[in-house]
């Protein structure tokens, strides 16, 4: 059964029709919207500032996200994808984002819309992505602009097939 718990008495707000693995942990000020999962070992943290997530984001196992006290809330778009034990802190993720695997977005970082962010990338503070950028690297930087196939083909299919991966936890 999944940690879901109300933080000086703000309950998460969760929609119905997403999945939540058996021990992901979700509390606070957290606001999830339709068709999104939430895996295994994965941690949402809206103690000390609001974390709002959009429409068909998966959150895949061992990702923590955060805020930062009074300051740095994190707010995620539509259509994204975050791989496995990323760490998402007080930052702006905004639609069609795919963040690699083991990847840290600091706080006051922005990833604009249809971007890529390389596993093991690290966006420091005040890091700001520019719509249709891949970014790779310590600290972050852009190595080049993404193609459309990348945008269809990686970012969509992703998004897409953690859908139908959660569909399979739900029977």
């Amino acid at each position: 059964m999944p940690i879901i718990k109300p933080i000086r008495g703000i309950h998460p707000q969760i929609s119905e029709d997403c999945f939540i693995a058996d021990n992901a942990t979700i509390v606070g000020e957290v606001t999830i919207g339709q068709n999104c999962s939430v895996w295994f070992n994965a941690v949402i943290r809206g103690d000390v500032h609001f974390i709002k997530i959009g429409d068909k984001v998966n959150i895949q196992d061992g990702v923590v996200i955060h805020a930062t006290y009074q300051k740095s809330p994190t707010t995620i778009g539509n259509n994204v994808s975050i791989g496995h034990n990323a760490i998402i802190h007080g930052c702006t993720i905004k639609d069609n984002v795919l963040i690699g695997m083991g990847s840290i977005i600091m706080d006051d970082c922005i990833v604009e819309s249809n971007s890529i962010i390389a596993a093991g990338a690290v966006l420091t503070k005040n890091t700001i992505v520019e719509s249709g950028s891949i970014y790779a690297g310590t600290p972050a930087k852009k190595i080049k602009d993404i193609s459309e196939a990348l945008i269809s083909g990686e970012i969509n299919r992703i998004a897409n097939n953690y859908v139908k991966y959660s569909s399979w936890f739900k029977d």
